[in-house]
Order: structure tokens, then sequence, then C-alpha cells
């Protein structure tokens, strides 16, 4: 059952990404959390998904056409004077490692969120990869979301760590990838960090584990949702945040967050990472449709259906 009214906030960096794996480079393509979030999460949100970040005067039209006509709302991306964040890397050839060559904040580096007065009521509140200071200002900006998610990264988690604390009190989900979760609870078995973390606050934890995965740990248990396999991976960069969109953009268009609902969002979650590793940056969205969404979705069903037997 589908909610027409549930809406979706998204908040974190649109970027230049310069990109190297061992099929080939891309220089400059656009990139970005908030960019991968929105897009993948407007295949599935009942409306358009509402993006907060900041570009530069060097950000092209065509991205922001692309943008909008992937169903996502400009009115929350303040365009200032100056250069768009850019970051630049490569990744080793089975795809194990990713190496930053260089990182510049540019517009990026004085951004601070700000919510339009139609979106403060916004009902599901996704805050990608960004300061935990900046992430706590838009929730107190926002107006009692139903559910709020967020990410993080190990340079905050030792940088920022009382902040970071702070904003967990008051989010529903923290994702974070495995190294992540044992640097945060201090645990080094996953199921006893995530059990760690929820006492931080979440109630829920997804753990991201690359081509094996993610682990959802909340109330209800502890859930697995596979990676599809992929033969031909071109580009990894914006999967953990495909699957952040996927999995916001199915609960917006549920308009609930129930432990049934939740698992369905981990698979469809999976659902977008799996097309995004198929191209550079956000290509393969361009050429995405929700049939083939639905496709892979029954392929999912299929590869981690088994007969419950009596042994």
């Amino acid at each position: 059952m589908s909610n027409a009214e549930s809406s979706l906030l998204v908040v974190g960096s649109v970027a230049f990404d310069s990109v190297e794996t061992h099929t080939d480079k891309r220089v400059e393509v656009l990139g970005g959390a908030a960019s991968f979030v929105s897009v993948a999460a407007g295949f599935l949100s009942p409306s358009p998904v509402r993006l907060i970040g900041v570009v530069g005067d060097d950000f092209p039209a065509a991205h922001t056409a692309f943008l909008e006509q992937q169903r996502v709302d400009l009115a929350g991306l303040e365009r200032v004077t100056g250069r768009t964040f850019r970051w630049s890397g490569v990744y080793s050839p089975d795809f194990s490692t990713r190496t930053t060559l260089d990182t510049q904040l540019n517009v990026f580096q004085d951004f601070r969120p700000k919510l339009p007065a139609a979106w403060k009521s916004s009902d599901y509140v996704f805050l990608a990869n960004i300061d935990p200071v900046l992430q706590l200002s838009v929730l107190e900006q926002a107006a009692r979301p139903k559910f709020v998610a967020c990410d993080t990264m190990n340079f905050w988690i030792s940088g920022k760590r009382p902040e970071l604390l702070r904003l967990l009190e008051r989010v529903d989900m923290l994702l974070l990838n495995d190294e992540e979760a044992r640097q945060l609870s201090g645990q080094s078995n996953l199921p006893a960090a995530a059990r760690a973390i929820r006492a931080m606050g979440p109630r829920a934890v997804v753990i991201k584990r690359g081509d094996a995965g993610a682990l959802l740990f909340h109330e209800d248990g502890v859930f697995s949702a596979p990676a599809f396999p992929i033969e031909n991976v071109i580009d990894p960069t914006g999967a953990g945040d495909s699957f952040a969109g996927g999995f916001m953009g199915w609960l917006a268009r549920i308009g609930n967050t129930s432990p049934q609902s939740i698992r369905t969002a981990m698979i469809l979650g999976s659902v977008l990472a799996s097309f995004s590793v198929e191209d550079f940056s956000l290509d393969r969205f361009r050429r995405l449709d929700i049939s083939e969404i639905r496709e892979r979705f029954a392929a999912f069903v299929d590869l981690v259906h088994f007969e419950k037997i009596k042994i």
C-alpha cells in the first residue's frame, strides 16, 4: 500500500567525482552522496525527492536537468559563487580497496543546510555522510519526521565522536560499514557491535559489507540482504548511497516502518545498489526503468528462497 502523502528529504553532498578503475576512468562526472541517494530513491518515492545541498557556479545545467528528470526536487539546492566539491580516487583491480587521491571541499566547506519552510514537515529524512554537527542542525529545523536515518564514516567517528553520539540519540537508524561499526562500538564481533550501537540510540543498525551484502539489526531480530551477484562491476563509488536511496524510497512509498517494510526496503536497497555499480557515476540510472527494478527484485526473491523443511 503506497502513501502518496509521504515525503522524503535527503541532505548531503553534490560533487564532481574523478574515478579510475581497472576498466576505465572518468573525470569530473556527477557524484556526491546526496546525488546517489536522491536519484535511487526517486525510482520508488511517491513524490519528488527533496534534496538539500550546495554547488558552485561551475555546476552545469545538464546535471541540474538530469536530477530534475529523475524526480529530484532542487528547491533546496544552494548555488553559490565558487567551485563545486570535488573528489578523486582509484580502486584496486578487485575493488577491495579505494585510495583517495584528492578532496577539494570548495563551496561545501561552508555548507550550512537550510530547509525551505515547506520542507520542515518532511515525513522521512536521510542524513547522508556529512559532519554530524550539520546533520544535527537539520533535525533541529525539521518538525517531527516519522523516520530519520543517517550515514557516517570513520573520520567523524574519531574526530567528532561527542557530536555523533548526540546525533545518534535522535535518529531511528544508522547505516555504516563493518569497519566503522567496529570502530564506533569498540566491538570486533558485528552482532555485538550492533547491540552496542543500538544502545546509543538508533532502533535499527544497518551494517554494509560491500559485495557481501548488508545486515540489519533491529527490534525484530537480524536480517541479511545479499548483494546481487554482478559479473561485470564497473564503478562501486555510489553503491552504499544507492542502497540508502532504495531503502528510504521504499519506506516513503509504503508509508510505514513496520519490521516487514524495513526488510523489504533492505532488498530494494540492494536492488538499486546492484544497478549503480554497472556503470560510472549515475549513468546506469539514466537508462534504468521501474520494470528492470521489478525484474531484479523478483530475481532477489529467487536468490534467497529456500524450502522450509523439518530436519
